[in-house]
């Protein structure tokens, strides 16, 4: 919200005094009254309000089409020229359908060259030839495939009855040593150790699979333990029940795997099966095509000829585009300037650029946020941002700084009227301005309307300046250059007489009437009745003042 800087320094001085009052209670000894001095400057007013700087000029950089982050060859902060590379995106699918559409030129020119050759009789019988070549050729494929996909599915059927088989028999021998136990009969024979022998308990042959041969197995086990070959008789049956029971769910398991890829051979073989129908009434429709052509190639010549000159154009017209979206693919400085943002880094996928900002008059500036602007963003609004954008290029050489003012201030600024611009991070810095354009149309916000101003810094900035830092435009829209003038603080106004306190000889306040000129913000312009070099000093607080019973101070009266 723009504001009046006018009462500042008022308050400056009003703060001073009273820090002197104060200072004065605390000692022993009254200090000397601050002292300001009748001279000559520029008395002006001013109207100000607050924003952020924003480059001079501002570039939102993204892709046509969304892709993949191949390259990234610049970094925030590095400053690029016109037609630099900056990044580029994975371009293989587009290539891949530029040489689609280049061949359908290849195959567009050829087809007008037939034409116009008078061999186009000849040219769609080796067309239908070839299209009915294709067709037995993925008939064939399609056999195949489904032959294929049948003998993994009878193998993953039988796979699924040897597993049931197994699970039936790990049931069974749980079953036996269930009941085995139940009965009691469950002591273990004697457990006998010996010596490794390369002759005792050979392994078993690869693929015995037999009831009894498992069990035995099962039952007499040999096994080998840090070089000590143990060979140990059948243990009780409860002392089996654990294993029997592991033995049970791994069989289970293997089940339901075996079931699970039984149906996924299934689907493949359905899912095959039927995308190979589909090629094949896909390639018979071609070959109708291609004997609708065959037999309308006796149509008149200057008509066909006329419609192969037309598929040459359409073609040729598709290859530009993927050839277009193909050098789409590597992103461009389309200006100088400095890379101010990146969002996005190399394996990440980027979105394509949408999306329009508004600007400030008279420039390129992007308007200030507002409450409305974010409401309406919140709501599915796609501008006024380039958060979501891919790279943004700023120009940094100089800055713009747009700031609303309130419609009464608004009223007073004109174009090129001087500005001086405070910035919140650089207390020492004044950085001069000028006043660029004004927009013709308020904006409401919070019950108040308000006018955009574009403000612009003067070329060759101070370099610590940066973009987005808080600033404050002050509009100087009167200026008395040169003038006599007195601080405003040390000025009081009896009846319509305009008095200032000279400090006396004894230092003490000699009320003097003078005629005033220009207010400004900070001075007020001296007509007559003072002269340069004069010492003021400030009037007495308010409550002094009363004591006097309503008097201009000391001297009021005379």
């Amino acid at each position: 919200m723009s504001r009046t800087t006018g009462r500042r320094a008022w308050a400056a001085c009003a703060i001073g005094a009273a820090a002197v009052l104060a200072l004065a209670g605390c000692t022993a000894e009254t200090p000397p009254p601050p002292t300001l001095r009748v001279d000559r400057g520029p008395v002006q007013t001013t109207v100000s309000a607050s924003g952020n700087l924003v480059a001079i000029s501002e570039q939102t950089l993204g892709f046509p089409r969304r892709g993949q982050i191949t390259q990234v060859l610049v970094g925030v902060g590095d400053r690029v020229v016109p037609g630099q590379e900056l990044a580029r995106i994975d371009d293989f699918a587009l290539r891949q359908t530029l040489q689609q559409q280049q061949a359908s030129v290849a195959e567009a020119q050829a087809e007008l060259d037939r034409a116009t050759g008078g061999n186009r009789v000849n040219a769609t019988g080796r067309t239908l030839d070839q299209a009915r070549e294709i067709l037995d050729a993925v008939k064939k494929q399609v056999d195949e495939t489904n032959d294929l996909n049948r003998s993994a599915t009878n193998r993953a059927r039988d796979q699924l009855e040897f597993d049931k088989k197994v699970l039936d028999r790990a049931q069974d021998t749980l079953r036996r040593d269930e009941d085995a136990c139940e009965d009691g009969d469950d002591s273990p024979p004697p457990t006998t150790t010996r010596p490794p022998s390369s002759s005792t308990n050979p392994p078993a042959a690869e693929g015995d699979s037999d009831d009894e041969d498992s069990g035995s197995r099962v039952e007499g086990a040999s096994f080998r333990v840090e070089g000590i070959s143990q060979s140990t008789t059948p243990a009780g049956a409860c002392e089996r029940l654990d294993a029997d029971r592991t033995a049970v769910d791994n069989a289970k398991r293997t089940v339901l795997q075996s079931e699970a890829a039984l149906d996924e051979a299934k689907h493949r073989e359905d899912v095959d099966r039927a995308a190979g129908q589909v090629t094949i009434e896909r390639e018979q429709q071609t070959v109708i095509s291609a004997e609708n052509d065959s037999g309308a190639a006796r149509n008149d010549r200057p008509a066909d000829i006329e419609v192969r000159r037309a598929q040459l154009r359409n073609a040729q017209a598709a290859a530009r585009v993927a050839q277009q979206d193909v050098d789409n693919t590597v992103l461009y400085a389309p200006v100088a300037g400095v890379v101010s943002a990146i969002n996005g880094r190399v394996g990440e996928f980027v979105g394509e650029a949408t999306g329009t900002t508004p600007v400030a008059p008279g420039s390129t500036a992007t308007l200030p946020e507002t409450s409305e602007l974010a409401s309406s963003s919140s709501s599915g609004s796609s501008g006024g941002s380039t958060a979501g954008a891919f790279m943004v290029l700023n120009n940094v050489d100089s800055f713009q700084l747009v700031v609303p003012f309130e419609e009464s201030d608004a009223a007073r600024i004109a174009v090129n009227q001087p500005v001086e611009v405070t910035v919140d991070a650089l207390p020492d810095l004044r950085a001069p301005a000028t006043v660029l354009a004004i927009a013709p149309a308020g904006t409401p916000s919070s019950g108040i309307v308000q006018y955009n101003a574009t403000i612009v810094l003067r070329e060759g900035s101070d370099t610590r300046l940066r973009d987005g830092q808080t600033a404050l435009a002050n509009v100087i829209v009167e200026s008395v250059d040169n003038a006599l003038r007195v601080p405003s603080a040390t000025v009081r106004r009896e009846g319509s007489t305009t008095i200032v306190d000279v400090r006396g000889d004894d230092n003490q306040p000699v009320p003097t009437p003078f005629e005033a000129g220009a207010v400004g913000d900070e001075y007020t312009q001296v007509l007559s009745g003072l002269r340069e070099g004069q010492e003021l000093l400030l009037p007495p607080p308010p409550a002094a003042a009363g004591g006097d019973g309503g008097g201009g101070g000391p001297g009021g009266g005379g």
